[in-house]
């Protein structure tokens, strides 16, 4: 297991503020500390450096446009588990709000706060099979209780699209759903939008505003149904102690430890030139390294709506969702 700590050492003996065999004092921890959370921090706005996307879920409501996000806000989930070391058991059938999905940050009574899903085990989460287990990044004990599951705020939104209930003579088709894409707008295209209350089955567009804490979705048209998929870079979370379990995957803590090691040397000024080059080039190597492996081909083309703006029932109809 690798923690803060550990990367911090190693990161100060790179630079020969630390001899073999010598830990860092509690200052000079809590030092190299906050500038890792504050280098993750900055990551979090470099794309290619976030290794995983988060597909939140929420069900539209009938007639509601906006739809916060973030802590207290109103995208999230409910449910009745409990929590054995690192696994989350969900009670079958006990979801009341929402969907469970990876990267949710858990609150409730005996929770231990940072404690995130970090992935699934029996449970599948996504209003498939929510009943059974999930890792969590902490290790604690927790008897059953109501858990709240809340999304962090995203920077932005990649991708969306909506599930919509389908039947055919009252039976449902593929276990009750349909998906269609939805359009992610920029904000020069949702004010173009003339009349932003028009009621639709289904969202076809959406657009995302930030703000400090909480961001707020606005679905157009106006839904009358529908389950929303929508998919944001994961932020990178800040540790919350020098004794947290480092978990990312391979290459990270390579990259970690020297870029922090970087930003390190002039608070101790023990490196010498040839020293400093060596370690300039090993962070840039991790961190080039992490974005080849993240970096999404191209993509060439894709169909414009015109081309999916066809005859009712048509493969264009049901690409564009079923109205113009």
């Amino acid at each position: 297991m690798t923690t803060p700590y550990d990367i911090i050492t190693r990161a100060m003996k790179d630079i020969g503020a630390l001899a073999a065999g010598e830990n860092p004092t509690a200052d000079e921890a809590q030092d190299g500390f906050d500038m890792m959370n504050d280098m993750l921090d900055q990551w979090s706005n470099e794309n290619m450096m976030v290794f995983y996307k988060t597909e939140i879920i929420f069900p539209v409501t009938q007639n509601q446009i906006q739809y916060t996000i973030g802590p207290g806000g109103q995208v999230g989930s409910t449910f009745t588990g409990s929590i054995a070391g690192n696994v989350l058991t969900v009670a079958a059938n006990s979801v009341t709000k929402g969907a469970i999905t990876i990267g949710q940050t858990l609150t409730g009574t005996g929770i231990t706060l940072g404690t995130k899903i970090v992935a699934f085990e029996t449970g599948a989460g996504g209003n498939v099979n929510e009943g059974g287990t999930y890792l969590v990044n902490k290790s604690q004990t927790v008897a059953s209780t109501t858990i709240n599951g809340y999304y962090q705020r995203p920077l932005t939104i990649e991708s969306a699209f909506v599930r919509v209930t389908t039947t055919s003579n009252g039976v449902p088709i593929f276990g009750g759903g349909l998906d269609y894409p939805v359009a992610v707008f920029a904000l020069e295209q949702y004010e173009m939008i003339g009349l932003k209350s028009l009621n639709g089955p289904w969202p076809k567009a959406l657009y995302y505003q930030p703000s400090e804490l909480l961001g707020t979705i606005y679905l157009w048209p106006n839904p009358a149904q529908g389950e929303m998929h929508i998919f944001a870079y994961t932020q990178f979370q800040a540790f919350a102690n020098l004794t947290d379990e480092i978990q990312f995957p391979p290459g990270y803590i390579n990259a970690i430890r020297f870029c922090l090691a970087e930003r390190l040397m002039p608070m101790y000024g023990k490196a010498n030139q040839l020293m400093m080059a060596k370690i300039e080039a090993l962070a840039a190597q991790g961190k080039a390294t992490i974005k080849r492996t993240n970096m999404r081909p191209p993509q060439v083309s894709r169909y414009p709506d015109q081309l999916l703006w066809g005859k009712s029932k048509d493969a264009g109809w049901i690409m564009d969702g079923g109205f113009c």
